[in-house]
């Protein structure tokens, strides 16, 4: 018993370990260009909106894609799923750099990256959607938040590196070939540790009685009863919101800061202090429901917050010198924002079992990148163009950016209002387990009588 408890152990942190290490990358290769838009767009020729494109195929492509992800995650498990996106990964990372060619033209380059970009954004569900798989697989019910958690900070720590080493490298136009180098290497590196770290699905011996019975329902079955699930619909409609407010937010920080006089530099570290405290606002609740299994609580109150923090961002971005009241906004922003996605990702599960993970999460997902295309389109039209800015630190082209803040701030109030009023569910998957155990316990007594009368 302690030899196979010592063994999943190791097991279990194998696998988190390679599976955080995949996605770092990932999330650098979205958000790499986010941080220096204005250097990029002079380096590519273009303008401003086809930066914010180079992000925004990441949500474009993945709504086609996460049904076929999910199917995958269901169907062909986790190690196949996660070595395609390692490789993905790694390709779309090199055709970046190889389109700083010398030989290519302007117009040439942005496609190539924009191609390289497109390969990225197709792993993008292959391994966004898999936290909540890997924890209900491989950990019992008192650790699978946590697991989650771990899991899923993976992707926000990759943007936090990416909004520290992206203003870091490139202070110039000239060194967005050395950023992309950079970027270059890691994924290249975690494909050949993926391909050859990763050997097996799932744990040899299952954490828990929902991971021992893990068959879920068919696919078009499970669509279904997603889609009549009343309390999941209001989780897919607000949740979703929120994931498109992050990413407006993460997106476009650099192009609503810089109006006002504000660095790359310093909007390099508001998204760092947003990720910084999203973990660790992550990691608290995580331990926090994991001890309770107060995740409708959680979720409600942690929503409601992070409202309140996009307001005070709608407000305190417009003003210039207050440097402190951003850096503190984006903190508690992240604080309450961030911490949600784990605790969400497993409430879809309970409220939906035994519709699997994969499917459940993802459909959450896809929701997200809808509306996520939606709200940065909204409110790239709502901006207009300042004729002159004393303050600007931007580059040729300086845009207002206040109506499209406080459209952005009523989305995400007008979701958590939503979310708090009208979602309430069951716990189905620990309702199930309470009752695997409790049958497991009453067969014990009858075993026992049997072996007693064939002893007598």
């Amino acid at each position: 018993m302690l030899a196979a408890y010592i063994k999943n152990t190791s097991l279990f942190t194998e696998v988190r370990f390679h599976f955080s290490l995949e996605i770092l990358p990932f999330s650098q290769i979205w958000i790499t260009f986010a941080p220096v838009a204005d250097q990029s767009a002079q380096y590519l020729h273009v303008g401003l909106d086809m930066i914010n494109y180079l992000s925004l195929v990441f949500m474009v492509v993945a709504i086609p894609l996460s049904f076929g992800s999910t199917w995958m995650l269901d169907t062909l498990g986790l190690r196949i799923t996660l070595i395609l996106g390692s490789w993905l990964n790694m390709f779309g990372a090199m055709i970046r750099f190889l389109a700083m060619a010398p030989s290519l033209s302007a117009q040439a380059r942005y496609g190539v990256v924009m191609l390289g970009q497109t390969l990225g954004a197709m792993a993008q569900p292959l391994m966004i959607f898999a936290p909540t798989k890997l924890a209900a697989l491989w950990f019992p019910d008192h650790q699978r938040a946590t697991a989650n958690m771990v899991a899923s900070m993976a992707n926000p720590l990759g943007i936090l590196l990416a909004n520290i080493i992206s203003p870091l490298v490139v202070t110039t136009s000239d060194q967005i070939p050395t950023l992309l180098l950079a970027y270059t290497i890691p994924p290249s590196i975690i494909c050949l540790l993926a391909t050859a770290g990763i050997r097996r699905s799932t744990p040899p011996t299952p954490p828990s009685a929902s991971a021992e019975s893990s068959g879920s329902e068919p696919f078009l079955q499970g669509i279904k009863l997603l889609l009549t699930n009343k309390a999941y619909l209001v989780l897919l409609l607000c949740f979703g919101s929120g994931i498109a407010v992050f990413t407006c937010f993460s997106t476009l920080l650099e192009q609503v800061l810089c109006v006002k006089g504000y660095t790359n530099d310093f909007a390099g570290l508001c998204g760092a202090l947003f990720i910084v405290f999203g973990i660790v606002g992550a990691g608290v609740l995580g331990v926090y429901v994991d001890k309770t299994k107060k995740f409708t609580e959680a979720t409600k109150i942690n929503l409601s917050f992070s409202a309140l923090a996009c307001i005070a961002f709608s407000v305190v971005s417009l003003m210039p010198q207050q440097k402190v009241a951003v850096a503190a906004v984006c903190s508690l922003f992240g604080f309450f924002g961030f911490s949600i996605y784990p605790v969400a990702m497993e409430l879809s599960v309970e409220c939906t079992y035994p519709v699997g993970e994969a499917m459940s999460t993802g459909l959450i997902f896809v929701s997200g990148q809808v509306l996520s295309v939606l709200y940065i389109f909204l409110l790239q039209a709502l901006t207009t163009q300042l004729t002159e800015s004393s303050l600007s630190t931007c580059g040729d082209t300086v845009l207002s950016w206040k109506l499209p803040m406080m459209v952005m701030a009523g989305l995400c109030a007008l979701s958590s209002c939503c979310f708090v009023l009208l979602f309430h569910t069951r716990y189905r998957r620990l309702e199930a387990e309470e009752q695997a155990k409790y049958e497991a316990e009453q067969r014990l007594p009858a075993s026992s009588g049997e072996c007693d009368a064939a002893s007598s």
